[in-house]
C-alpha cells in the first residue's frame, strides 16, 4: 500500500474534487480516506475516476446537516443523492472505524511521553512543571471532539439517519460506535501532544546565518509540528520492537495552487520496516544487547527515511524547497541519502546527535552541510515576544484571522488518498 496523495479543502474547492485535479484518471483502483462523507459534488467525480473503496469519518457529512433554516433542506437533499451515487456506482462507500487493538492507546501514552521531544523538555527545563504533557494532552482532546464529534447524541443519530447509517443508531452498536471514534480522538490527541507548542520550544537552527536565503528560511512553528505529528503516527506502523521512527516528506512548490495546503504538497511518507513482502521469522529482530552481531536486525531493517525516499509519490525538484520530517536523529546512513536525493530541510529531534552506539551511529548529521538542520530546542535567538514567521491561523493551510465564535463544524477536514 502507498500513499500517493494528502489533500485538504481550500476555500474554492473540497478535497474530493482536488484529489481528481491533482491524480486524475490515476486514482482507478485507489481507496480515498476522507475525514467527513463527501457530498454529491465530489463523489459523482470520484466514482467516476473507478476508485476502488471511499471510506469517512461518522460525524456532520461534508454539506453539513448542523446549519440552520435555508441550507439545511440543501443539505439533506445532498444526502439523498449521495446515498442514490453510492447504491448504483461499483466503489464501496463505508465507514472504516475499527476497536483498537486492547492496550493501545496506552502503550501510545507510554511512548508519546518518552518520546525524544518531550525528554528534550524535561531535560533542557528541568524545573519545569512536570505536568505540561498531560495539560496540553486535555487541550489537544477538547480541539479534537470539537472537530470530530457531535457532542448532542441525538443529534448525532439524526446525522446518522439522514446520511444512510440507520443500523448503526441503535444499540449497542450506537455506544460502540461513539467510544470507538474517542478513542481514536484520545490517540490522535496524545500523538499530538508528543509535539507541543511549549515555553518557545520549537524546530530551529542551531546557527541562524543565511537565514534570507529561502532554502534556510524555516516553516511556521504551528505547520512544523503538524508535519511531524504525521511522522510520528507512522511511527507507530514500525515492524521494529524497541523503535519506532516515522518520515514524512513535504515539498514547497513556486506559487500557491488549489490545495488547501498552498504552496506545500505532499511528496512522501515511511516508517522503519523489514524489506516488503517479508515475514515475520525472515530476518534477525535483536539490538545491541545480542552478542553476535550476525543475528541483529541493524543490516536488515529499512529506516523511515529510506522508506520515504524509495516509495515518495512525487520528484523532488532541487529548485523547490523540500524538506523532511523524522521523529529521531537521521543515522549516518540516512544523511548522505537525504543530502543525495536534493532535499533543502530536515526537521528532526536532536537527543542522538554525535552519539555512536554498537552498530548504528549519527556522526554526520552535525557535520552536514548544503541542507539546513532545524533541530528541535529552545528558541536559541532568546526572542520569545512573535514566533518568527508564525501565522495568525490556519484552517487547513489556509491563512485566517481569527474569529471570536467559529463553527468548528463548517472546517472541511483533512482527507488521505492511499493506492
Amino acid at each position: 500500500m502507498k500513499i500517493v496523495g494528502l489533500h485538504c479543502s481550500s476555500e474554492d474547492l473540497h478535497a474530493g474534487q482536488i484529489a481528481l485535479i491533482k491524480h486524475g484518471s490515476r486514482l482507478k483502483n485507489c481507496d480515498l480516506y476522507f475525514s467527513r462523507k463527501p457530498c454529491s459534488a465530489c463523489l459523482k467525480m470520484i466514482v467516476n475516476a473507478g476508485v476502488n473503496r471511499i471510506s469517512y469519518w461518522p460525524a456532520d457529512p461534508e454539506i453539513s446537516l448542523l446549519t440552520e433554516a435555508s441550507s439545511s433542506e440543501d443539505a439533506k437533499l445532498d444526502a439523498k443523492a449521495v446515498e442514490r451515487l453510492k447504491s448504483n456506482s461499483r466503489a464501496h462507500v463505508c465507514v472504516l472505524l475499527q476497536p483498537l487493538v486492547c492496550y493501545m492507546v496506552q502503550f501510545v501514552e507510554e511512548t508519546s511521553y518518552k518520546c525524544d521531544f518531550i525528554q528534550k523538555i524535561t531535560k533542557t527545563l528541568p524545573d519545569a512543571n512536570t505536568d505540561f504533557y498531560y495539560e496540553c494532552k486535555q487541550e489537544r482532546i477538547k480541539e479534537y471532539e470539537m472537530l470530530f464529534l457531535v457532542s448532542n447524541e441525538e443529534m448525532h443519530k439524526q446525522i446518522l439517519m439522514t446520511i444512510g447509517l440507520e443500523n448503526l443508531c441503535e444499540n449497542p452498536y450506537f455506544s460502540n460506535l461513539r467510544q470507538n471514534m474517542k478513542d481514536l480522538i484520545l490517540l490522535l490527541a496524545t500523538v499530538a501532544s508528543s509535539v507541543p507548542n511549549f515555553k518557545h520550544f520549537g524546530f530551529y537552527r542551531s546557527n541562524p546565518e543565511q537565514i534570507n536565503e529561502i532554502h534556510n528560511q524555516s516553516l511556521p512553528q504551528e505547520i512544523a509540528r503538524h508535519c511531524m505529528v504525521q511522522a510520528r503516527l507512522l511511527a507507530y506502523r514500525t515492524e521494529d520492537h524497541k523503535t519506532g521512527v516515522g518520515a514524512v516528506i513535504w515539498a514547497e512548490g513556486k506559487s500557491r495552487s488549489c490545495d488547501g495546503t498552498g504552496a506545500m504538497y505532499f511528496v512522501g511518507c515511511g516508517y522503519n520496516a523489514f524489506p516488503v513482502g517479508s515475514e515475520y521469522a525472515d530476518f534477525p529482530h535483536m539490538d545491541d544487547k545480542q552478542k553476535d552481531r550476525e543475528i541483529r536486525k541493524f543490516r536488515y531493517i529499512i529506516h523511515a527515511e529510506q522508506n520515504a525516499l524509495t516509495f515518495r509519490c512525487q520528484e523532488i525538484k532541487p529548485e523547490e524547497r523540500s524538506m523532511i520530517f523524522v521523529t529521531k536523529c537521521p543515522c549516518d546512513e540516512c544523511v548522505p541519502l537525504i543530502k543525495g536525493a536534493g532535499i533543502k530541510q530536515i526537521y528532526a529531534g536532536d537527543v542522538d546527535v554525535g552519539k555512536k552506539k554498537a552498530d548504528i551511529s549519527y556522526m554526520r548529521f552535525g557535520e552536514l552541510e548544503g541542507v539546513s538542520k532545524f533541530t528541535w530546542q529552545l528558541n536559541p535567538s532568546g526572542a520569545y515576544g512573535l514566533e518568527q514567521n508564525e501565522p495568525e491561523r490556519r484552517e487547513n493551510g489556509v491563512l485566517r484571522p481569527v474569529p471570536q465564535k467559529e463553527e468548528q463544524h463548517q472546517d472541511k477536514k483533512l482527507r488521505l488518498g492511499i493506492h
